[in-house]
């Protein structure tokens, strides 16, 4: 077939089978009587050859080493075309996401689409103090957007900027939430911590779900978080991590408050004791702890309780529960 044909039944353009022609990529093999360069059969079958491994991304250069060199193997590249794939991907996820953001805000005219431009890329910058600032002080009139915030929280390692983040999407009244929440599912440890960390400071049902959800959490340093917000706001399923908490010393001092403060009625008092009864162990640091955790909570039996640890076979544990049975205890006058 002459080059004209070829084109027509291959899709690829004359001028595209000329450069693979000049290149040495695709050269028609076969003559005609009148001396025209033909393509034969094996041609045709490289020029689809090309077309396929154009359509991964691979370059005419690396085309050529791929068909020619019969040591090249294809998975060192096709690992490199994979990596080049994710960030361009990653780069028009991100266009699209600033497009929405300016779409959502309805700007009125383009400086105020310009000025979202720069608040957003004052949330990315590779400068912590840009970005603090970023989410600190927008434009009165030019709020942060709740979504985009809750995103840079889920990513952001500085606790100064993790702060004011969280202190931002607080300010967006409950919103962003969802994308938070998103972040406990993540496999990353540090990325939960942080979504807890925002959820704990919005007020609301959803974030007291989604952190309700964070009780179950394999790693301590989410579930504990997790527990301390839940205890705050009255939530009584808490209570097991809290009191795991004061076992394992991990902020048992913030645990026993939270402990405390959770005792509104005499069930949940008598179940919070039985919890700590339970949770004591042979090590004298843990039985100091519970005796500790003992005395932030209200009540008679708790009191009992100590009362009962002040004749501990362990002298330091005997002595520090009679010295905080015999004073004033939270409820007592």
């Amino acid at each position: 077939m002459l080059i004209g044909e070829v084109a027509r039944r291959s899709g690829v353009s004359s001028r595209m089978l000329r450069h693979y022609d000049s290149l040495g990529l695709v050269r028609p093999t076969g003559r005609t009587v009148g001396g025209y360069r033909e393509y034969q059969d094996e041609d045709i079958r490289r020029i689809f050859h090309v077309e396929s491994l154009r359509s991964l991304g691979l370059s005419l250069r690396q085309i050529s080493r791929a068909l020619e060199d019969p040591t090249f193997t294809p998975s060192a590249l096709v690992g490199d075309l994979i990596r080049q794939a994710e960030d361009r991907l990653n780069q028009e996820q991100e266009l699209l996401a600033r497009l929405r953001t300016v779409d959502a805000s309805a700007p009125s005219d383009w400086q105020d689409a310009l000025r979202i431009v720069e608040l957003l890329r004052g949330l990315t910058s590779p400068h912590a103090a840009r970005r603090q600032q970023a989410a600190l002080n927008p434009a009165e009139d030019l709020p942060v957007p709740a979504d985009r915030i809750a995103g840079a929280i889920l990513t952001e390692a500085d606790p100064n900027v993790a702060g004011a983040l969280r202190w931002a999407l607080a300010r967006a009244g409950g919103d962003g939430v969802a994308e938070v929440a998103a972040g406990l599912r993540a496999d990353d440890a540090d990325v939960r911590q942080r979504a807890v960390l925002a959820l704990a400071e919005i007020p609301g049902e959803e974030a007291g779900k989604a952190l309700t959800e964070a009780l179950g959490d394999s790693d301590a340093r989410v579930r504990g978080p997790a527990a301390l917000a839940l205890g705050g706001r009255g939530t009584t399923a808490a209570i097991p991590v809290l009191v795991r908490m004061v076992v394992d010393g991990t902020n048992d001092v913030e645990a026993a408050e939270v402990l405390g403060a959770l005792v509104e009625n005499p069930r949940s008092e008598e179940r919070i004791v039985a919890a700590l009864a339970d949770a004591l162990t042979e090590d004298s640091a843990v039985r100091i702890r519970v005796v500790q955790a003992l005395a932030e909570i209200p009540g008679t039996k708790a009191g009992g309780m100590l009362e009962r640890l002040a004749g501990d076979a362990d002298p330091a544990v005997a002595l520090i529960a009679a010295a905080l049975a015999g004073r004033d205890r939270p409820g007592e006058g």
